[in-house]
């Protein structure tokens, strides 16, 4: 969660102003309850989340992003005036890159054409380290030479991505995770399930790179299934590690929790559980 802050003129270093009017926090409607009190922006709620300070697309000033947070606030009936410290550690972000990152953000892209103060329910750390990624790859001769990771960039964030050996004894265990994820109202799609290009590496990153968490079972040791925890982790993604046995976990896995199973008919039906609940906790 974080406050959206945007203005025609931009903002300075260390305070600026919005129009009260513009405020579009309600006390009648959520989140707007968590940061009001007496109908009145209260700076000690305010200041628990970060300020994403953003410069109007087209508006008068540069067409970047800070990240700050707000100490200070006077609301007054025509404007009201902010101290903020801007985050000097996180790069800024184009207006460009978050009209990108839109569906992620849960803005639309017009949300930056025009003067407002809102609350944004998402993930902007998880944002703004995809926008560096991409930053990075972007860079000569540092992005992916075997497939491509524009995916990444396409978010679904009712997909969850299984990567699991292509093998029939697996399809019960596939089963049993359909179970939870549907019971989430989720979509859970098997790597084999897709062909897309000529190329299976590509749709497989696809699908990673697409997925909101990626679930791998770690059970038999299949090296496609390491290269893919690898993809995963560099992409930032949320993965859950499952598996039969523990020694099917490589050492330099074993410092992370996963989901140990039995490959029956009641070790199937505790891993839908054990699943689902940890589908809760991480998509929250």
């Amino acid at each position: 969660m974080f406050h959206l802050l945007v203005t025609y003129q931009g903002w300075p270093d260390g305070g600026g102003s919005i129009p009260t009017g513009r405020i579009y926090i309600k006390a009648d409607e959520a989140p707007g309850d968590a940061f009001l009190t007496d109908g009145k922006l209260d700076i000690s709620k305010v200041s628990r989340i970060p300020a994403l300070l953003v410069t109007e697309t087209g508006g008068n000033g540069p067409q970047i992003a800070k990240v700050a947070y707000i100490n200070r606030l006077v609301q007054g009936h025509r404007d009201t005036a902010l101290q903020y410290a801007i985050d000097s550690s996180i790069l800024p972000i184009s207006n460009e890159d978050l009209e990108g990152f839109s569906s992620q953000l849960g803005i639309s892209k017009q949300t930056l054409s025009h003067t407002h103060w809102r609350v944004c329910d998402a993930d902007l750390f998880r944002v703004l380290l995809l926008s560096q990624q991409k930053s990075a790859m972007g860079k000569s001769g540092t992005g992916p030479k075997v497939f491509s990771t524009d995916s990444i960039y396409q978010q679904e964030d009712d997909l969850i991505s299984v990567m699991m050996p292509f093998r029939a004894e697996f399809d019960s265990v596939f089963a049993a995770l359909q179970s939870s994820t549907n019971a989430l109202g989720l979509r859970c799609v098997r790597a084999d399930d897709i062909w897309e290009h000529h190329a299976v590496i590509q749709d497989i990153v696809n699908l990673i790179s697409k997925a909101r968490v990626v679930i791998c079972d770690c059970s038999g040791k299949n090296p496609n299934v390491f290269y893919e925890i690898g993809i995963a982790h560099s992409l930032g993604k949320e993965v859950i590690l499952i598996a039969q046995s523990e020694d099917d976990v490589p050492f330099d896995l074993g410092h992370l929790r996963y989901v140990r199973y039995l490959s029956n008919k009641e070790g199937l039906k505790a891993l839908s559980k054990a699943v689902q609940t940890r589908l809760k906790t991480v998509i929250g």
